[in-house]
């Protein structure tokens, strides 16, 4: 069994899905592990991680438009406002979907479906530097 690990940089434009599958898959191909495990890891509290379609940009629109509209940014709802009207917003979009994801490998590639992507899902409304952490087990 082997182990590879890398903190990607992952800069995003606010509000959004920022796509990684490219990079991660990179990365991937010059670990030398064609079988295994990967786990992605945001270490981040208003940011997440997602698996989804990335061939339909009206997706990743209506995705966003959700959870405006789940999480509303409105300062009166919340004690917590000193970091800005979309903090405390983004902290809950965080805890509703994912901060870590475990990907199957193969043949050296994330084992993704035809329109699966791997994205950060940035919760903010301005642009953020995003570390992810991968981690691949495998052979």
């Amino acid at each position: 069994m082997k182990q590879a690990q890398t903190t990607l940089e992952v800069r995003t434009r606010g509000q959004g899905l920022a796509e990684i599958t490219a990079e991660v898959d990179r990365w991937l191909a010059g670990t030398g592990i064609r079988q295994g495990l990967l786990t992605a890891f945001v270490r981040h509290t208003s940011a997440s991680l997602t698996i989804q379609e990335n061939a339909d940009p009206d997706v990743q629109t209506d995705l966003q438009s959700f959870f405006k509209r789940l999480v509303r940014e409105d300062p009166s709802l919340y004690v917590h406002t000193v970091e800005g009207p979309d903090d405390m917003p983004a902290h809950i979009r965080s805890a509703l979907t994912d901060v870590s994801l475990s990907i199957p490998v193969n043949d050296g590639r994330m084992m993704l479906g035809t329109w699966q992507g791997l994205f950060v899902f940035e919760h903010r409304a301005r642009p953020h530097s995003r570390q992810v952490v991968l981690h691949l087990l495998g052979e």
